[in-house]
């Protein structure tokens, strides 16, 4: 008996087979898969513990806090949402519920881990607001570092006048970006550097680079940081898992 085909486009039927096989040749089958794998594992797991349940009160208060924010309180509108993502209420519904269960398995994966994790990191964690100034000639670089070395004030006007980046628009200054993001070329100059101190000039992507430490933001465990621990901790604890399966694929 010949098989349903997995899709057909303009009528035209798409094996399973030659589905797989374009996401080969495109090379999007390993994400895919990696996908359906690590929703498997999250499936299994909301559907064998009891533990994750989530008192219904609050999955309705979240279906209201999602439409609010959302700006779907209009009943014709949130229909029109629905259908534009293909799915129905029921599915919806089930989504925020799997979403709150989730992260209740998330905190309880990576609470014996994070402070250590956190502890262990703080060192990379630490953000730091840098300002700079780029230009392409190492002695025009060098020639900007004694001004500014002369008169601390003139950094801003230079980078202003002379910078080949877009930051050059307010200054120089960037947004606050973690020791760990840095690129390990330049890591252990801004590591070592206290506020208000000159660095530089270093060649980056065949650009040279005046560096100037503006503020240093102690990591703290909490918010932003603690969520964005959590999701790496917790992807860990899946890759973990997933090592532990036997995968077999069966296409015809």
């Amino acid at each position: 008996m010949e098989s349903q085909p997995f899709l057909t486009i303009d009528n035209q039927p798409i094996s399973l087979a030659k589905a797989i096989g374009y996401l080969r040749s495109t090379g999007d089958f390993q994400p895919f898969l990696l996908k359906i794998i690590r929703q498997h594992l999250l499936e299994t797991e909301l559907q064998t513990r009891d533990d994750l349940e989530i008192d219904s009160t609050i999955i309705e208060q979240a279906v209201i806090d999602f439409r609010l924010e959302n700006q779907l309180n209009d009943p014709d509108r949130f229909q029109e949402w629905l259908n534009a993502k293909g799915i129905n209420y029921t599915d919806f519904h089930y989504q925020i519920a799997a979403t709150l269960k989730i992260e209740k398995l998330k905190a309880e994966v990576t609470a014996p881990k994070i402070e250590e994790y956190f502890n262990a990191n703080k060192a990379l964690l630490n953000q730091v607001v840098l300002s700079r100034i780029v230009v392409a000639d190492l002695d025009f670089a060098l020639s900007l570092k004694s001004q500014i070395l002369a008169d601390r004030s003139r950094f801003e006007p230079l980078a202003r006048e002379h910078s080949l980046t877009d930051d050059r628009l307010v200054s120089g200054i960037m947004e606050p970006v973690s020791l760990g993001q840095i690129p390990n070329e330049i890591r252990e100059y801004v590591a070592s550097a206290k506020p208000g101190e000159l660095i530089g000039p270093l060649e980056i992507d065949r650009r040279y680079a005046l560096l100037r430490v503006e503020q240093i933001l102690p990591a703290s465990l909490e918010g932003s940081m603690k969520r964005e621990l959590q999701n790496q901790l917790f992807e860990q604890w899946l890759q973990e898992k997933a090592q532990k399966l036997t995968i077999k694929m069966h296409i015809e």
